[in-house]
């Protein structure tokens, strides 16, 4: 166990600055298309531009006519007649703003990396392992834009909302393309690779990293499902540990699983494994910077470990906030900040991890 000398990682080399500079713009884009998701999500604009024009839908309507025709195909939607009946023009520009934003993002994205990889391919900027990688985050970028779609069409039919597997679905591939491009970053802007060898730490650390995984699928699901607004008490839930639904064996069937919107089971469900779980979370963060200063780790490595409990403790009071204040109707700056927080807390650990050397 010991600090290791800078080598090269197998298979990577040095590269360009405007390589590098376009990764990161690439990671901080995705970054900020889940931020402005997250805002989509919480205030119910998902539903508001109700077809997948992927070149014409570029433009907004430019004229009151147009407006109206994206008005009325908007009144055809569950969600217009069960929830925002009655709703102004000025109310729908609303929500159509931020999901016309979510998807000419997307768009953006789509510029920002296909012209410059077209261009860095052509001058021969990429070796064989970066371009393998950077062909796998063009198919998962494809894939959470499909599921995108998928998601919204499910809140077009009898739903007044998008389905929150889907929901959840689209969110998990958003996180998983982000966290491989970034340590495809990773990769390019250190291609020595760790600076710490300790096996035991190296699996500590993947651990966390996987468990915070699950974390953001039950925290989407949470978001989906409007969970917190059940039980916005705490830390216990109502007066519970444990939600009295969860201890009636009559309630644990498929049925409340599938049609989770029809009782509450399914909300206390997976708010109470999201709050316990991110206690376990907090705790094993705690556990792993305390054995890797211990350790003797040093330099960035230490800095590293220092942040990452330093936005353990933001997340868990931005959770804590957002909780309590889900009276009615979740708040939108503390849930998106709390799902920020989320993916900065994912890249410390891994970029901790990328850090970490097995033995």
């Amino acid at each position: 166990m010991g600090t290791i000398n800078a080598e090269s990682t197998p298979g990577f080399r040095s590269y360009s600055g405007a390589v590098k500079i376009w990764l990161l713009s690439g990671v901080i884009m995705i970054f900020f298309q889940v931020v402005v998701g997250g805002i989509t999500r919480l205030t119910g604009s998902g539903l508001s531009i109700t077809r997948w024009e992927i070149v014409t839908g570029t433009l907004p309507p430019l004229n009151e006519q147009a407006w109206h025709e994206a008005f009325d195909l908007y009144k055809a939607t569950p969600q217009y007649e069960k929830i925002n009946q009655g709703m102004s023009l000025s109310e729908f520009k609303f929500i159509y703003f931020w999901e016309y934003i979510h998807r000419l993002w997307a768009r953006l994205m789509g510029f920002v990396f296909v012209f410059p990889f077209l261009f860095f391919l052509w001058k021969k900027h990429f070796d064989p392992p970066l371009l393998r990688r950077l062909v796998v985050v063009f198919l998962l970028a494809a894939l959470v834009a499909s599921f995108g779609w998928i998601m919204v069409a499910s809140g077009f039919i009898e739903r007044p909302w998008v389905n929150a597997y889907k929901l959840t679905m689209h969110l998990s591939l958003a996180f998983i393309c982000y966290s491989y491009l970034l340590w495809t970053a990773f990769k390019v802007y250190r291609p020595q690779g760790a600076a710490f060898r300790s096996s035991q730490l190296h699996r500590f650390i993947l651990l966390i990293a996987m468990l915070l995984g699950v974390q953001i699928v039950l925290g989407g699901t949470v978001s989906g499902m409007r969970a917190a607004l059940l039980y916005p008490t705490w830390p216990d839930m109502h007066g519970n540990f444990i939600p009295e639904i969860l201890l009636q064996a009559g309630e644990w069937n498929w049925k409340n699983f599938v049609n989770y919107d029809s009782n509450a089971f399914m909300s206390a469900f997976v708010q109470f494994f999201h709050r316990n779980l991110g206690y376990v979370i907090a705790a094993l963060i705690l556990i792993f910077v305390y054995r890797l200063l211990q350790s003797g780790a040093s330099g960035i490595v230490r800095s590293v470990a220092f942040l990452m409990v330093g936005m353990l403790v933001l997340q868990v009071l931005l959770g804590i906030f957002t909780l309590i204040n889900s009276v009615g109707v979740v708040p939108v700056g503390l849930g998106v900040l709390h799902q920020a927080g989320a993916l900065v807390l994912l890249s410390l650990a891994l970029w901790t991890r990328y850090l970490l050397a097995s033995e």
